[in-house]
């Protein structure tokens, strides 16, 4: 066997050690370093350690208490009550407006139709435009669910709430909310996104470039978390 025979063989062992085994060690690798590496939403709000630890990957960590938003009394146009947070399987887009506003209320409830109609079949997202005015009338919730939220069924429901919320908004929602002296409402321009422990996941400004982008695309990443940290009680649902 001449040299260049040698040298072509032991090329080709090279080469194929190459593709045997480069594969395997990258798998392992990636298995090894790159598990559990997904993206994952920041939670908003006051935390506190409970003084408790939790064992997780054979570690003992710190257990966390995160703020968390307390339900919500709401009615339809029909005055019938509609569960706001009560469901622990559901992902929650959540916005404030008021009926006689034809400004900011009308840019919030257009801008988040695009959103509802890509999860209109997603029935583990459900959206809520709630009204700061206890005294809504149906008339004027009604005229709203007809021009925005008509065709989304179960999926987004426009309410009011059965008392005044500003407080409630602003302990719980995180954002302004607040009656000026001519009886008008006056509130945040932010949609909130809600996962299934009743904790903020995001808010999204809706004067800001490529909110509702970001939008929807945080509303999946959160679809993810939630399959991943809690399959069977997803499936369920």
């Amino acid at each position: 066997m001449n040299n260049n025979s040698k040298k072509r063989n032991i090329s080709t062992f090279i080469i194929l050690a190459i593709v045997l085994l480069v594969p395997g060690f990258l798998y392992i690798t990636l298995n090894k370093i790159g598990s559990n590496q997904y993206l994952k939403l920041p939670v908003y709000g006051e935390k506190v350690l409970s003084g408790k630890m939790n064992r997780k990957m054979g570690r003992e960590i710190p257990d966390t208490v995160y703020h968390q938003i307390e339900p919500l009394t709401v009615f339809n146009a029909n005055g019938e009550k509609v569960d706001f947070l009560n469901q622990d399987t559901v992902i929650t887009v959540v916005h404030l407006f008021a009926a006689q506003d034809s400004g900011l209320s009308r840019t919030l409830l257009t801008n988040l139709k695009p959103v509802a109609e890509r999860f209109k079949n997603v029935q583990k997202v459900k959206f809520y435009s709630i009204s700061l005015n206890p005294n809504e009338s149906s008339e004027d919730l009604e005229k709203i669910q007809q021009l925005y939220a008509k065709e989304f069924g179960p999926t987004w429901f426009i309410v009011r709430p059965d008392s005044a919320i500003t407080e409630y908004v602003q302990q719980n929602f995180l954002i302004d909310a607040h009656v000026n002296t001519d009886s008008t409402f006056s509130f945040s321009n932010n949609y909130l996104l809600i996962d299934t422990e009743r904790r903020i996941r995001g808010f999204y400004d809706i004067n800001a470039n490529k909110e509702m982008e970001r939008l929807e695309d945080e509303i999946k990443v959160q679809l993810v978390e939630e399959a991943r940290n809690n399959p069977l009680k997803i499936e369920k649902k």
